[in-house]
């Protein structure tokens, strides 16, 4: 029996990270277009579009122009296109047109975005349909994304085949405490997911403030610290065990921005994607030092999006560093990337030394 599916597109989500904002709401999205920002949402739709196996047993309803249409073309699915927008879309007309999918009997939603979009499809549909979020804003640490464009297929078609669905979280991230440096997450709702754990990511887990996470943080920054390059650019990721590094040398580092130090001398703070390629040129020795996602594992593609597939290629694989507690470590299965680039990201794949102390390491799996 052929499946009704909804697609709607948030087409700015995402534009703020390679600049170095923290999300394009409001104001910041004309920002981020100024800054130079490129859309991310439609090769993200395009990627989810082309790897669904099981198109012949779907029809898509979709929200017109940039929200959905707009990506259709060359695609080879049976297409609805619905209601009507402006050039400049906000989350009312994902809500009116989450709505109007569910008054049109859509047996499951497909939304491209980030936790934004996820709280509007929320506050539209509830748990009266299932959904499935293909990961393309700035802030993307709930449990109802897709571990990517390829894995949203994936459940796309588990669920034509008959998967289960089940209740997951949408987080609430409050924006203007973000751009501040600061994490402020917390439980906005819940909505129904297909239920296959293999291609959906795990929630974003607070970091622990525990004596032994903060020795072990402490662990960490000693060793790296020690073992700094001369005349070599260090690009520090967001994190607090990042955080712990910089403060072992005595310099400064914000919370969720990229940092860039080099003799152990602060030479930029927040950088955006061209900041960091301007340092790049300047200094033919770099390397990158991340910490994975906790609760996912994610070490590019989700908080850090300021790492761009160019930036990332122009470091070097064999240059970057991982970090991680053994706490925050033990609780993953693997390693995750998701760059946006899925060449770069099997070049990513296979496995990689993460530093959980002080001369101690443990070898990891990489997966995308």
């Amino acid at each position: 029996m052929t499946k009704r599916i909804g697609l709607i597109v948030n087409p700015v989500a995402g534009m703020g990270g390679s600049v170095g904002l923290k999300g394009t709401d409001g104001a910041m999205r004309e920002r981020a277009i100024a800054l130079g920002a490129k859309p991310v949402a439609p090769a993200r739709t395009r990627e989810f579009l082309t790897h669904i196996v099981l198109r012949e047993d779907i029809t898509l309803l979709v929200a017109p122009a940039a929200m959905g249409d707009d990506y259709l073309e060359g695609i080879d699915i049976d297409a609805i296109v619905l209601g009507s927008v402006n050039n400049a879309t906000t989350g009312e007309d994902t809500k009116r047109l989450a709505a109007q999918m569910l008054t049109e009997g859509v047996d499951l939603l497909v939304f491209v975005g980030g936790d934004g979009t996820a709280r509007d499809i929320c506050d539209a549909i509830g748990l009266e349909l299932p959904v499935i979020g293909v990961p393309s804003g700035v802030k993307v640490y709930g449990s109802v994304f897709a571990l990517s464009a390829r894995a949203a297929a994936a459940m796309l078609d588990a669920f034509i085949e008959g998967a289960e669905v089940a209740e997951e979280e949408v987080l609430d991230i409050d924006e203007q405490a973000f751009r501040r440096g600061v994490l402020d997450a917390r439980l906005y709702g819940y909505l129904l997911v297909p239920n296959t754990a293999q291609f959906l990511q795990g929630g974003k887990e607070a970091s622990s403030a525990g004596g032994s996470i903060i020795a072990n943080k402490q662990e960490i920054a000693e060793y790296i610290a020690g073992h700094l390059k001369r005349d070599t650019l260090y690009l520090l990721g967001p994190g607090t065990t990042l955080q712990s590094i910089a403060e072992q040398l005595g310099i400064g580092k914000t919370l969720l921005g990229v940092d860039a130090i080099i003799n152990h001398r602060l030479i930029g703070a927040d950088l955006n994607e061209r900041g960091i390629l301007d340092l790049l040129d300047q200094y033919p020795r770099s390397k990158l030092i991340v910490t994975p996602l906790g609760g996912n594992g994610f070490i590019f593609g989700r908080g850090n999006r300021q790492f761009t597939p160019k930036v990332i290629a122009k470091v070097g694989r064999e240059n970057i560093v991982v970090v991680a507690t053994r706490d925050k470590i033990e609780k993953l299965e693997c390693l995750r990337v998701d760059t946006g680039d899925y060449g770069l990201d099997r070049k990513l794949s296979g496995y990689m030394d993460v530093i959980t102390g002080y001369k101690y390491s443990k070898l990891f799996r990489v997966e995308c």
